[in-house]
């Protein structure tokens, strides 16, 4: 069917032409001629137009993109054709004319691309009218749009394609003044963002979308608050990060969650650095089945290494991790490695065989209150096993280790990020002793990582509360897991040795707050569907977690939201002291108070030491 109607624009085109050409009177060579003439002529258009594929273009799905095909087969053609004018005798009979032949091909190119764009048209048309139900008796829902730009279009394009059973689009909300009464796949930009109530309740809206990959978070939370008020369901798109593949369609759609609220404002990744420092090398992960770990096996995956090693004490967890990259990225030679980073025959070995050249040392105990009671543990994992993995790397001639570190290192009072905090000690004094460039990462809670108090919230609203928040003040910095892993990747790229870099993690968060936005995303009402109850701070936590990024505590970088610590050097001497008190309180047999009682007057030597 579409060879004939093609042949037949041809046809016409070429017909056309010709009465052009002679003023609508018949040609000199006569009728039969011109049906010799157009047999040539359609065979070589049909040859070029084979030979680029125009004709895989269903017609109804034509694109822009379409359109450089179809012009350099149409022009390949009309060259061939003119040689051919020019080459051939001049008493040869399929001599096509020279004039005739340059506005065929200017009728052929149009006439193809508009029939295909007719034939879009008549799609659209039909697909925009509003079906009586949406398929086995439900009601089509109508959706109104937040965002006109790209995004908005492409979500607006799939409905209007595949989900007219579905979703009727009413319109769009945008801020831009220029786009007031602008009109985006056949619906108007009906107005203004705090205009949302008037026009929702105008049109009969029943979905509130949110169609913008990168949008803020007062722009979500506006939007979530007028929806609460009109008892509206919002969806989302997904954040720029998890659109890897840059689709943007009505299928990735989800419900807005705490993190977009929280953690919405990210930096546009930058993946060119990273490639260039991966690419080609085997990259070891340690910790890779934990939250963090995972997420940095995730996106070291996407960034062409030589080898992934996957280095994780716990069985289940690594199990996940490896078969989630095998099954998402196949090409990407995964070593899935079970270990313990306090093991050192184990770590060598895997040093021994796989000859890592850039570690990113994830595996740490991180659990505060747990690590009170469990002193001992903290300081074997987070610092022994820190030295470990670190005497392991300058062996075995790796080029950069990365520790990840976190803001409770900061001024540490609990046993977890005093330990932290020597561990950063511990690749800063191994960075004056090695060829090796090591370097510290801190940033503060992730949204999301297994531990902390986003899936404990969710767990408490899904059994009806109470919602245990430890005191009203309590506050910390959040940042999405992907994000986070991102800034840490980006500041690999940035060190030249010994730097503690930290993020900038925006304002903190007050967890009453949190509490109260995640128990009204789930469609209840804080303290009367599910109340919240304070239950004081427990041992080894703080009030507020001091990052600071002001000029009085970091350094610049070349790259937005990553700085440089102005820490205290950590000196070699008094940190292989440190080291040496540590083994001993790991094999010593005490209470576990005593344990910690002596970690933190450990750490209170060795800073006063480092001061001297």
């Amino acid at each position: 069917m579409g060879f004939a109607i093609d042949t037949a624009v041809m046809g016409f085109a070429y017909l056309f032409a010709i009465l052009l050409r002679f003023e609508f009177h018949a040609p000199h060579w006569g009728w039969p001629g011109v049906v010799i003439t157009f047999f040539v002529v359609a065979v070589v258009q049909w040859c070029f137009l084979l030979l680029f594929k125009c004709h895989r273009s269903i017609w109804k799905y034509t694109t822009a993109s379409d359109v450089p095909r179809f012009f350099i087969a149409i022009f390949c053609s009309a060259c061939v054709l003119i040689d051919l004018r020019l080459l051939l005798p001049k008493n040869f009979s399929v001599r096509p004319p020279l004039s005739i032949t340059l506005l065929n091909a200017i009728f052929v190119f149009g006439g193809l691309l508009l029939i295909r764009v007719f034939s879009r048209v008549l799609r659209d048309s039909s697909n925009g009218a509003l079906a009586p139900s949406g398929g086995r008796g439900r009601r089509v829902r109508r959706v109104l749009l937040v965002g006109a730009g790209d995004a908005a279009n492409t979500v607006a394009r799939e409905m209007r394609a595949h989900n007219r059973n579905q979703y009727r689009l009413v319109g769009f909300l945008d801020d831009d003044p220029a786009k007031r009464r602008a009109k985006i796949q056949g619906f108007f930009v009906l107005g203004r963002l705090d205009e949302l109530a008037v026009i929702a309740k105008k049109h009969k809206v029943d979905e509130v979308v949110v169609a913008m990959v990168v949008v803020p978070r007062e722009v979500i939370r506006r939007v979530v608050d007028m929806c609460k008020e009109l008892d509206l369901p919002v969806r989302i798109l997904p954040a720029f990060h998890e659109l890897i593949n840059g689709s943007v369609a009505v299928s990735r759609l989800r419900k807005v969650e705490i993190a977009d609220l929280l953690g919405r404002e990210e930096s546009k990744f930058d993946d060119a650095r990273i490639v260039e420092l991966v690419s080609g090398k085997c990259v070891m992960v340690t910790g890779a089945g934990g939250s963090i770990g995972s997420e940095i096996v995730r996106q070291i995956a996407r960034m062409g290494p030589a080898k992934v090693i996957l280095f994780e004490r716990f069985e289940n967890a690594l199990y996940n991790i490896d078969r989630e990259i095998r099954r998402r990225m196949p090409d990407v030679q995964l070593v899935a490695a079970v270990g313990d980073v306090c093991d050192l025959r184990r770590v060598e070995d895997v040093f021994r065989q796989h000859k890592p050249a850039i570690i990113i040392h994830a595996a740490a105990h991180k659990h505060v209150p747990m690590m009170e009671i469990n002193a001992g543990e903290a300081l074997k994992n987070n610092v022994l096993g820190t030295r470990a993995v670190a005497l392991a790397a300058i062996k075995h001639g790796a080029e950069r280790f990365v520790l990840i570190s976190t803001d409770k290192a900061v001024a540490p009072v609990s046993v977890m990020g005093i330990t932290k905090r020597m561990a950063e000690m511990v690749v800063q004094s191994l960075n004056q002793e090695s060829e090796i460039i090591f370097s510290a990462v801190r940033f503060g809670n992730v949204l999301g990582s297994s531990g902390s108090v986003v899936p404990l919230f969710e767990e408490q609203i899904r059994q009806g509360g109470p919602v245990t928040v430890t005191h009203s003040e309590m506050r910390r910095y959040f940042m999405t897991i992907e994000e986070a892993v991102h800034l840490v990747l980006l500041s690999i790229t940035q060190t030249s040795g010994g730097e503690i870099f930290v993020l900038d993690m925006g304002e903190p968060v007050r967890i009453v707050e949190l509490a109260e936005e995640m128990i009204r995303l789930s469609g209840l009402k804080p303290y009367e569907d599910v109340p919240i109850v304070f239950t004081g701070i427990r041992a080894g936590e703080k009030l507020s977690e001091d990052l600071d990024v002001s000029e009085a505590s970091v350094l610049k970088t070349a790259l937005t939201r990553i700085y440089i610590g102005k820490t205290v050097r950590a000196q070699v001497a008094v940190v292989a002291s440190m080291l040496d008190a540590c083994e001993e309180l790991c094999s010593s047999q005490g209470e576990s108070g005593e344990i910690r009682r002596a970690v933190i007057e450990l750490y209170h030597r060795v800073m006063a030491e480092h001061t001297k």
